[in-house]
């Protein structure tokens, strides 16, 4: 492992080529904090657009629906092809549809090419796993764990840094300038990558699961589809139920698909371990409560004066008043590895989606005070900060490092679904609320949407204590594939054991 006592470049000693270390995680934060930045670009302009292209907020809160659900298909494809020699060429792939996207967002004459835009911009939600994978790889022990964390909360931190600079860019150009900035970021992007990143890893490279990848795509969308237009068809109407059941056909025969093909593109195998489980669904359901308070923060932020309710702000300060998430994140990071270190991860799991859900139930009661919406953001952050920071290093330290972005990209893939879900299903609940012949919903909508995804997050909050294993468990450090391997009490056994080391994982 390559210490990083020079700014030079040095051999990896994995036949990688040089690698420049005091660079190398400053430029995969960068990287990070670029797709996080632009994935939630959409959010901020959400009324803009509304606006602009004459439609309904349910209608113009799919430009943010639309890149989650694409991160959620694009996170666990550049996730196995990250685990192998062309982890470098997926990084490009993907920031290059995102370059892509944000040109074509920026120039679209309408709606849909709007949408088709966004939904390219979404592959970037999918390089945070090949960036932590990279670090797990390339980064000396002693700075793993901490980069680790710092790369894992870019999501909210860039999220809390995005909205202000894209408010400003938007309001005082237009929300095409947004997109316009998009597309210089992922192009620095482009260059950083293509001059700090290693090649590759040593892992051996492995066929594409396209099948794995056609049924988990069609599944999430059908789920997702039934969740956003459930209210407008009917809860129990044909379109409905029949979204819901062939997406949960689709979803359970990728996971007998992936349980029996010798390269799956997410090996579900792993997801028995009881810790990477608990990080799993902690992230599917912070994720819903993480999305919920971004989406209803910026709606409620920037109603116009005939709603009757909310703070009419622009684009420009709605976005200051999320710039306290970027702080929030920072101070959880720090504070939950201080944490870490003393208790253990499994008991500090928990501590992020709680935080969440009591800012949740505040926002709910009491959102009518500037001060409240802003004590809010800096919470959200605090609290996904502090749980984003934990579920990387339960995750490393119990699967084979030859699955270390397939298995990240899964967790990252649940934390966008769970947000899909989240603002698919504020999209159904503002539908819902909205009287006929107006764009513009009841304010009870907000109360409810807020109150039902302060229970989702609680929800992750009773996950992360019930699901983490009762004893300590050993992590996994060896580079075998877990492919026939079984776990046991929370330990890899099997095939897949090989290599383990003995040290505790935590507590």
């Amino acid at each position: 492992m390559v210490e990083p006592s020079s700014g030079t470049p040095q051999d990896d000693g994995r036949g990688n080529g040089a690698v420049r270390p005091r660079a190398l995680l400053p430029s995969l934060m960068f990287t990070s904090l670029t797709v996080s930045v632009i994935s939630t670009l959409g959010a901020p302009m959400v009324p803009t657009i509304a606006r602009e292209q004459h439609v309904s907020l349910s209608a113009a809160q799919w430009v943010l629906t639309a890149t989650l659900l694409a991160g959620a298909v694009a996170g666990p494809v550049l996730g196995r092809l990250g685990d192998g020699p062309r982890r470098r060429a997926a990084i490009q792939a993907s920031l290059v549809g995102v370059l892509v996207g944000s040109v074509l967002a920026a120039t679209a004459p309408g709606l849909p090419l709007l949408l088709a835009g966004r939904a390219l911009q979404g592959m970037g939600m999918g390089l945070l796993p090949l960036t932590i994978a990279v670090a797990r790889d390339h980064l000396p022990p002693k700075r793993m764990r901490s980069g680790i964390a710092s790369l894992s909360i870019t999501t909210s931190v860039g999220a809390g840094i995005g909205y202000p600079l894209t408010g400003v860019i938007a309001q005082h150009l237009d929300h095409r300038a947004g997109f316009w900035f998009a597309a210089l970021l992922s192009a620095a992007a482009l260059v950083v990558v293509r001059w700090v990143v290693p090649e590759g890893s040593s892992t051996p490279s492995r066929p594409l699961d396209l099948a794995g990848a056609a049924l988990l795509c069609s599944g999430l969308a059908l789920v997702l589809l039934a969740v956003s237009q459930g209210v407008a068809w009917g809860p129990v109407s044909g379109a409905t139920l029949g979204c819901l059941g062939g997406g949960a056909v689709l979803l359970a025969l990728w996971v007998f698909q992936a349980r029996r093909t010798p390269h799956p593109l997410v090996d579900v195998r792993l997801m028995r371990n009881r810790a990477v489980l608990a990080a799993n669904t902690t992230a599917l359901l912070t994720g819903v409560g993480m999305f919920g308070v971004l989406s209803l923060v910026n709606l409620y932020t920037q109603v116009p004066a005939e709603a009757g309710y909310g703070f009419r702000l622009s684009l420009t300060a709605t976005g200051l008043v999320l710039l306290p998430m970027s702080v929030g994140s920072v101070a959880a990071n720090r504070l939950a590895s201080a944490l870490v270190s003393r208790f253990g991860p499994f008991r500090v799991l928990p501590l992020g989606p709680l935080v969440v859900t009591l800012d949740l139930v505040a926002l709910a009661l009491w959102r009518d005070h500037m001060a409240v919406l802003v004590l809010g953001t800096f919470l959200l952050g605090a609290g996904v900060g502090a749980a984003y920071a934990v579920m990387p290093l339960l995750i490393v330290r119990h699967v084979p490092a030859s699955e270390t972005g397939s298995a990240t990209s899964f967790n990252q893939v649940l934390r966008t679904v769970g947000g899909s879900v989240g603002s698919a299903a504020i999209s159904a609940i503002m539908l819902a609320f909205t009287p006929a012949g107006s764009l513009l919903p009841d304010d009870d909508a907000y109360t409810t949407a807020l109150l039902a995804t302060a229970a989702a997050t609680f929800l992750g909050v009773v996950a992360a204590v019930a699901l983490p294993p009762r004893r300590s468990t050993a992590p996994v450090t060896g580079s075998a594939v877990v492919t026939r391997g079984t776990t046991r009490g929370g330990r890899v056994t099997g095939p897949a054991a090989s290599g383990t080391d003995r040290r505790n994982s935590g507590r």
